[in-house]
């Protein structure tokens, strides 16, 4: 049995989803179900004995024990995070509680879970994978190498460093304490059940919905891209086949300015969904630009695939076809995260920021 926590967000649903479709062993879920955490993304579990979930905090110490415990899962696989940057900047406070006091409860949880609780074969087989980002490492300028796992952390944002701060304390763990952790460092990732706060998600939507398609700055940041798919399957390989201690980066080779990916989305929007006003493209609209912005992110991933054989199915033009495809096909999944929460926030986020 593995541990999964923000099963229920983006990439942890994925992830699980994913998982169970290649595998019968069992997982247990466990999400705060936050704006971001949509138990919808699992409907087809809904009946699935190997699908455990549980509503709860990961800054929850007493019942992360609680649940270890009770499972005796056989690895912790470490995904629940506020993820938003455009959030941390309005409101940091929730981004240390989650993403650095959470991290650390857990893992007091699982090192105690692992120190007196299991066998010693248990422990061989036992990990730890934290699952984070590239942004931990800063900003490049169009002619820097890619990041690699031995460059220099420097986040610029709240999120990127409450993400670099528990990438430490995962590293400092299993220094210190023998706790055997594998670190994960992502470009960005796209696909279904992106929460639509994002760019690509919210584009999209915005897109069919006649509204604007905001473009902070001139739209040259550039990001590699990475389809959630391939993300699943690189942490499936790390887990099975990684170093203890270790920290492997995982990038889908794809980088592209964000007006680019615009670009592209209302492409493809023309001919999947025409509107007879003419192209999507007239809606692009340019706001100023957000604090701090970092420029250009790009990934060096040979290390994941020279040591674990891993690399990424999906070319950009493969995965962003797919992507709007699955938001054109699941509107209803699409309507029931408009809420009217969400609308308020993305009002005030953009409104502030019309050029």
């Amino acid at each position: 049995m593995i541990f999964v926590t923000g099963g229920a967000g983006f990439i942890g649903s994925n992830f699980v989803l994913d998982w169970l479709a290649q595998s019968d062993e069992p997982v247990v879920n466990v999400d705060k179900l936050t704006y971001a955490g949509n138990l919808s993304n699992l409907v087809s579990l809904g009946h699935d004995p190997r699908h455990i979930f549980v509503r709860a905090d990961v800054g929850d110490e007493k019942k992360m024990s609680e649940l270890l415990m009770e499972y005796r899962p056989r690895a912790v696989l470490h995904f629940a995070a506020e993820s938003h940057v455009d959030r941390s900047i309005h409101g940091p406070r929730d981004f240390i509680e989650t993403n650095v006091n959470g991290t650390f409860n857990l893992l007091e949880a699982v090192r105690a879970y692992y120190g007196t609780n299991l066998s010693d074969t248990e422990k061989q087989a036992f990990r730890f994978l934290h699952v984070s980002t590239d942004e931990v490492y800063g900003t490049l300028s169009a002619t820097d190498a890619p990041f690699s796992e031995t460059t220099a952390y420097a986040p610029n944002s709240p999120y990127s460093a409450s993400k670099a701060a528990s990438d430490h304390l995962v590293r400092a763990y299993h220094h210190t304490y023998g706790l055997p952790t594998l670190t994960t460092n992502c470009s960005n990732n796209y696909g279904p059940y992106h929460f639509p706060e994002k760019l690509i998600p919210l584009i999209i939507m915005n897109a069919r919905l006649g509204k604007s398609l905001p473009i902070y700055g001139d739209g040259q940041q550039v990001r590699d891209w990475l389809y959630v798919s391939d993300h699943c399957a690189a942490i499936r390989r790390v887990l099975d086949a990684g170093r203890p201690g270790d920290v492997y980066n995982v990038g889908g080779w794809n980088e592209k300015a964000n007006l680019d990916v615009v670009h592209v989305l209302c492409d493809i929007l023309d001919e999947l969904d025409p509107r007879p006003q003419g192209s999507y493209r007239e809606q692009i609209t340019f706001v100023a630009d957000r604090p701090g912005h970092d420029r250009r992110y790009a990934i060096d991933a040979r290390k994941l695939e020279a040591e674990l054989g891993w690399t990424p199915k999906e070319t950009f033009d493969t995965g962003i076809r797919k992507t709007v495809r699955w938001y054109l096909d699941n509107q209803p999944w699409v309507e029931d995260v408009r809420s009217g929460n969400y609308l308020k926030w993305l009002e005030k986020n953009y409104n502030e920021r019309q050029a």
